[in-house]
């Protein structure tokens, strides 16, 4: 599969703070790449780079396999962004500023409008002024504008920030219909973690402008599964228990002695019941299924912020 995003050491600095350190993800065609991170953490700052709204101080961004600087930027005319909130004419009909758009983009036929203000459901509201547009509207029609010029990878930078929760929902469905039906690669950040769950097929996790991980959603599935952890008085014992007479092998014994059993077939019961059975004292039994959120919080808890520096300001 075609690699359309990569990148290599990418960093960048506002004196000495580094909103991006080091960073290096790979998107491949046809993927929904969902990048999650805390306010401060440099999504809005990776996306600016790739976008060529910003540039690096260090490291390499290649887009569709180029990297020179003017490769780069013919290859951003197969891209389609919305960095923060986008920009319209509040004075100007929905149509005016749709149309504005096309033309500053070089993209030929006023009929790629008509085209467009279809495909994002705008096509009753072309005579709105912008002003007056609900919040879904305007991220509606932001989307509408980055899809002009009919692009093979859409850059999105929160698309559902002030959406209510239908709004939300209809602009998941957008876009999952735009990945499926016509290929389009969405690269997308997001505070609403649950929604992002519903979506993405990789990704990656940043923190203090620093990459944690990239990781595709089915292993993380695996990594997030529904779980029984139970730590009893002899752990190595129990193991064998369970081998012998439960047939269970989806176990682990994590670093306090804890055992911790994936995908677990049989209730509670039947892992404490084998224990007591067996005179183990049970110390712990709960059972886990972390979300996209708590896998995130736990992760940035295993690093020490203290190592890095904090901006003053923030810088998305």
């Amino acid at each position: 599969m075609e690699n359309v995003i990569e990148t290599r050491g990418l960093t960048k600095r506002y004196g000495s703070f580094a909103a991006l350190d080091d960073v290096g993800v790979t998107v491949r065609r046809g993927e929904v790449f969902g990048l999650v991170g805390d306010n401060g953490a440099g999504k809005s700052t990776l996306f600016k780079l790739l976008c060529g709204l910003a540039f690096p101080t260090i490291g390499e961004i290649r887009l569709f396999g180029e990297h020179s600087p003017r490769e780069l930027e013919r290859q951003r005319a197969r891209i389609g962004c919305i960095i923060e909130q986008p920009g319209f004419y509040p004075h100007l009909s929905v149509e005016r500023n749709l149309e504005c758009c096309r033309i500053q983009k070089g993209v030929p036929g006023k009929n790629a409008t008509d085209r467009m203000l279809e495909e994002v459901g705008l096509a009753y509201a072309r005579d709105h002024t912008c002003k007056d547009l609900s919040m879904g509207m305007k991220q509606r029609l932001g989307l509408a504008m980055a899809l002009i010029g009919e692009p093979e990878v859409l850059i999105l930078d929160e698309p559902a920030s002030g959406l209510d929760p239908s709004g939300i929902v209809e602009m998941r469905t957008l876009l999952q219909r735009l990945n499926r039906e016509k290929g389009i690669t969405v690269v997308l950040s997001s505070h609403h973690l649950a929604e992002l769950e519903q979506m993405a097929t990789v990704y990656a996790f940043l923190s203090h402008g620093r990459l944690l991980e990239q990781v595709g959603a089915e292993e993380l599935r695996e990594r997030c599964a529904d779980r029984i952890e139970i730590a009893v008085s002899d752990a190595a014992c129990y193991t064998v228990l369970l081998e012998r007479e439960l047939g269970c092998t989806t176990y682990q014994v994590l670093g306090d002695g804890t055992v911790s059993i994936a995908n677990p077939r049989l209730d509670m019961e039947a892992y404490s019941g084998l224990a007591s059975a067996h005179g183990l004292s049970i110390l712990k039994l709960e059972r886990r299924r972390l979300s996209l959120e708590q896998y995130y919080l736990d992760m940035k808890d295993k690093v020490d912020p203290w190592s890095w520096d904090a901006p003053e300001m923030g810088v998305a």
